[in-house]
């Protein structure tokens, strides 16, 4: 039985582009990897974004792992990476792809291959860190509930939150920690969205 702990990014800079964290999110990521540095992690894999690498880089410190970075991990989009699109243009580009699971967007990926990308290094991880294996996958909060609304039923998912499909968007804070365990090819959600770990940041 492997156990991921799918990490999102700490607090962003808000700007276009592939942006830094900013302080608190800083304070956040360092608090997040002490939360961890008690824990027998394996290995670390991130997001190649900014953001994400940042937060890696301090649980990869705390916990004295290897840090790899990972595409797959990559958000569906960022904003950015279609020139001249407005952050109003990409926020509805999002939120279609979100109630449209498989329509493709101009740039990057539908909701659906976003999903499958990450289920795929899940499977990938499962067989190279098998039980008692622990690994910490840092990416963003739409790449989780892509993978979560791919994995699970509905059912399932609104048992940690109501309307969990439709509210997906707004479930998944900076820094959360969502807990799964493999069993044999098969997922179970031990913990969702947690931030515990963070009430110490004013």
């Amino acid at each position: 039985m492997t156990t991921f702990f799918l990490v999102r990014h700490a607090l962003k800079e808000k700007a276009v582009g592939d942006v830094p964290l900013t302080f608190r999110g800083v304070k956040q990521a360092q608090a997040t990897g002490k939360r961890f540095s008690g824990l027998p992690i394996d290995a670390v894999y991130s997001s190649p974004l900014r953001r994400a690498r940042e937060t890696a880089e301090h649980i990869a410190l705390a916990t004295k792992s290897p840090v790899y970075a990972d595409r797959r991990l990559r958000e569906r989009a960022n904003w950015g990476d279609l020139p001249g699109q407005s952050f109003d243009e990409f926020v509805a580009m999002w939120e279609r792809c979100t109630r449209e699971p498989e329509y493709m967007p101009p740039v990057g990926d539908s909701a659906k291959q976003a999903g499958e990308r990450l289920s795929s290094l899940l499977t990938e991880l499962a067989a190279q860190y098998p039980a008692p294996g622990s690994v910490v996958l840092v990416t963003h909060g739409g790449l989780i509930t892509d993978f979560l609304v791919h994995a699970f039923p509905g059912n399932e998912l609104e048992a940690w939150h109501p309307n969990f499909i439709a509210v997906q968007s707004e479930l998944i804070p900076e820094c959360s920690i969502t807990t799964l365990q493999d069993e044999g090819g098969t997922y179970r959600i031990v913990d969702f969205a947690s931030v515990g770990h963070l009430k110490s940041i004013s």
